[in-house]
């Protein structure tokens, strides 16, 4: 699909020029000749990237920058700025709002394609990223796995999972079930640091779901340091009395009261060194339904595939 760029310059001449080398490189345009367009333009249907001129009448750069930011639809977008060489403190004032970069006229055509597609490819980059956790998200973990698969070089897949994580969060609130997850991150992290495979890929899926792809090898060893890892640090989250008896109790909407036990992680273990895996749809199927036979059992349990 094409990236989209807004092009906000009251010089048409400029505008013109942009758009024009813009779509010769694959971009598809729209343009505003004014603050008051672009952030109409803007919410209406938020592009991938605006190039912003800071020098405009009526409404300049810095104040659409700063409407953009404050805008829940356009806080994210990210903006680069057209300047004058002469004029720094706009920078230093643009990049202080929050603009992603800047170009100062007059540029060179290169120079502004190179910079496009960089602050495209970070803005790419952060997408794909768990805002909670910092790791790889859905789309990087279907990339990293059609490339294992498409490899064919030895791998696992490790599909884990938090056991009463829901009831844990009922009972704590969002905000000590967030600080659980970033912790069942930086758990599998350490796990996949220290059974020393170099290559060792961590992702968030979402929610108390993760992927791990480790070296058959070692992903054993990944699963009992990261068993052992987290049914240590766990209890920390709990309240005293809750961590000494062992369960917390939540009252579902009729007013009964439920045990559930301390949180622990089950994990589903896939790999291609029995069995041939064809894509990555495959593997992250088998590493599942590994996961859910872990799930079945009591504590913290890695489940691991070895049917040929």
């Amino acid at each position: 699909m094409q990236e989209r760029i807004l092009v906000v310059d009251d010089d048409p001449d400029i505008l013109q020029f942009v758009r024009v080398n813009l779509e010769l490189e694959g971009f598809e345009t729209t343009s505003a000749e004014n603050g008051r367009v672009a952030l109409d333009a803007a919410k209406a249907a938020p592009p991938d990237l605006v190039l912003l001129d800071v020098m405009m009448p009526e409404m300049d750069g810095l104040t659409v920058l700063r409407r953009l930011r404050s805008t829940p639809a356009t806080t994210n977008v990210p903006v680069i700025l057209l300047t004058a060489k002469a004029l720094a403190e706009d920078r230093v004032t643009g990049l202080n709002l929050g603009a992603d970069d800047y170009i100062t006229k007059p540029f060179d055509v290169e120079e502004l394609m190179a910079r496009v597609r960089t602050v495209l490819r970070r803005a790419q980059q952060m997408r794909d990223l768990s805002p909670l956790t910092g790791l790889p998200g859905n789309f990087r973990i279907s990339r990293e796995l059609e490339s294992r698969v498409k490899e064919g070089d030895p791998f696992a897949i490790v599909h884990a999972d938090l056991d009463n994580f829901k009831s844990f969060n009922d009972h704590y609130g969002f905000m000590r079930g967030d600080a659980v997850i970033k912790f069942s991150a930086q758990v599998l992290l350490n796990a996949a640091e220290e059974c020393g495979d170099a290559a060792a890929f961590v992702g968030h899926v979402g929610g108390d779901d993760f992927i791990a792809v480790i070296d058959p090898d070692v992903v054993e060893d990944f699963c009992k340091l990261a068993i052992r890892a987290y049914d240590d640090g766990i209890l920390d989250f709990y309240d005293t009395a809750d961590a000494l008896q062992g369960y917390i109790e939540v009252v579902d909407r009729r007013g009964e009261r439920h045990a559930f036990p301390i949180s622990s992680i089950s994990m589903g273990v896939a790999s291609n060194t029995r069995r041939r895996i064809a894509s990555e749809w495959e593997a992250s199927a088998i590493a599942s339904e590994m996961k859910e036979y872990a799930k079945r059992q009591p504590g913290s349990v890695y489940q691991i595939d070895r049917r040929n």
